[in-house]
């Protein structure tokens, strides 16, 4: 018996490495073709040449799809999964999710949002494998929304002592599924009518159903055709006392104004966490009366702020060169798509706090203490003046990296091997290390390894092709500090520049 384990730890450990050489050698020409498709597109091209580069960019991203999909069920397949509990913040789980999946839902032309019930509780739980399920569910209703859009949303569904029974949700505007697709969708290599057009294995939600089993939850999906699809995920949780949460908005009444359904319903539940009360309409004269502060969507034809009426102005990432031209217009500030509830509450304040003549005392002054810093997200630069030492043997891979660190302000030296990072590291101080795996010399654990053991603590952020949650721990056990998935993505370079260089210069500032 024993013997017989032995061999089935050895065939399992051989899969794994099989696994990780396919994901690596497939994902690392494909995050150079990505890559360098993403940088034309921001050079002068003509319509015809654009047309050509979108049905590159399009083929490349249904072929990443594939292999995702293909690699992860492989994966799951191999029969073993060990569930690494650690305290999970729900908000921010669904904030990550939206925000890494915004991108994609705006090439769509469809929004995406998310929301949290206020007495949510913090949890125990795998949060790699949690945020897999999140993201197949949402990163699929994208996929279908072709007007409208999605909303990611978590609700405690029953709670007993130390335990809390969650039901996450996620509902798209797509065509939506008859009763036989309902029953089939979470079956292996099953695709709908609508997916066969989208494109796809048809594994992304068989292996959400993998998942929950491992959770010891449940999945489903209720839909009408023609009306969309809410699929959801429900499962108990063990939970961590937290402090109740601050509710900044109490006795206050925003108004949302948006021609988005979707919009709106999350910036009503952000602004309800908070304590406030949300009013909503498609327009400012159908929106009702009583708001002490509007939201408004950019995307509103001829939006412009109330006289007299503090108002903020709704805007994706790529639109902060509107944020100039909104304040001339009159706007107090500006909020970034997909929303935050705590920025909501401190921007809303503080545009209360701004119309607030010298010398008359403020409404809810122990409200409008509360700030919030500028959203990253709209910032020009992540990372102005940052030095990063990027270790990366693949010249083409390489490049693109170095392009996009350029782009956002970073000085960047390259080392192409193990040992030149260490003597890199040795000789000059970096703010931002990123580190690819697989090196011709030592791999890029050994490489950390060896660097924590010098004592150098710059945050070392992965930058692989290995996509498994299994890639993500080991880099976290070896010193690493974050993880970064080739093809790399602009938007998630961004947010970690801005986290381990933007964010740590400015607390330093502070």
């Amino acid at each position: 018996m024993a013997e017989r384990k032995d061999q089935r730890k050895v065939q399992f450990l051989g899969r794994d490495q099989v696994l990780a050489t396919l994901s690596h050698e497939i994902r690392t020409p494909l995050n150079g073709v990505l890559g360098m498709a993403g940088l034309l597109a921001s050079t002068r091209l003509d319509d015809t040449q654009k047309a050509y580069l979108q049905a590159l960019r399009d083929c490349g991203d249904h072929l990443l799809n594939l292999v995702n999909d293909v690699l992860d069920f492989a994966k799951l397949d191999a029969g073993r999964m060990e569930l690494e509990l650690v305290e999970t913040d729900v908000e921010k789980l669904l904030q990550g999710v939206a925000e890494l999946l915004s991108p994609r839902a705006r090439e769509m032309g469809v929004e995406i949002a998310w929301w949290a019930a206020p007495d949510m509780p913090r949890l125990l739980a795998d949060d790699g494998r949690l945020r897999q399920i999140l993201f197949n569910l949402a990163g699929n209703a994208v996929k279908f929304a072709e007007v409208g859009g999605v909303v990611i949303s978590a609700e405690v569904a029953a709670r007993q002592a130390g335990t809390a029974r969650l039901q996450f949700r996620v509902r798209d505007t797509g065509p939506g599924l008859d009763e036989d697709a309902q029953t089939a969708v979470f079956d292996e290599f099953v695709q709908t009518e609508g997916g066969v057009r989208a494109g796809g294995a048809g594994l992304g939600l068989a292996i959400v159903k993998r998942l929950a089993e491992a959770f010891g939850g449940e999945v489903g999906v209720k839909s009408v055709p023609g009306e969309g699809a809410v699929f959801w995920f429900e499962a108990a949780f063990k939970t961590i006392a937290a402090p109740s949460a601050a509710m900044p908005l109490a006795g206050l009444t925003v108004g949302v104004v948006s021609p988005s359904a979707i919009v709106r319903e999350a910036a009503a539940r952000q602004i309800e966490s908070g304590g406030g009360r949300a009013v909503c309409a498609e327009t400012i004269k159908a929106l009702p009366s009583g708001a002490a502060a509007l939201l408004i969507d950019g995307t509103l034809k001829r939006a412009r702020p109330p006289k007299g009426l503090p108002s903020l102005i709704l805007l994706a990432p790529e639109e902060r060169r509107r944020i100039g031209p909104a304040r001339t217009a009159g706007f107090a500030g500006y909020l970034i798509k997909p929303l935050r509830r705590e920025s909501v509450s401190a921007r809303v304040l503080a545009a209360l706090a701004e119309q607030v003549a010298p010398g008359v005392a403020a409404p809810f002054p122990q409200q409008i203490a509360h700030r919030d810093p500028d959203d990253e997200r709209a910032e020009p630069l992540a990372a102005p003046g940052g030095r990063v030492l990027l270790v990366e043997d693949n010249p083409v891979n390489a490049l693109l990296a170095r392009a996009l660190l350029t782009r956002e302000g970073c000085a960047v030296d390259r080392a192409g091997a193990g040992h030149e990072a260490l003597e890199a590291a040795a000789q000059a101080p970096y703010d931002l290390i990123l580190m690819d795996l697989r090196l011709p010399d030592l791999d890029g654990l050994a490489v950390t390894r060896m660097l924590r053991a010098r004592g150098i603590k710059t945050p070392i952020v992965a930058l692989t092709a290995n996509s498994f949650e299994d890639d993500r721990q080991a880099c976290l056990a070896a010193g690493m500090d974050d993880f970064l998935t080739k093809p790399l993505s602009p938007a998630a370079l961004r947010a970690v520049l801005h986290r381990w260089i933007g964010a740590g210069r400015a607390s330093a500032a502070a």
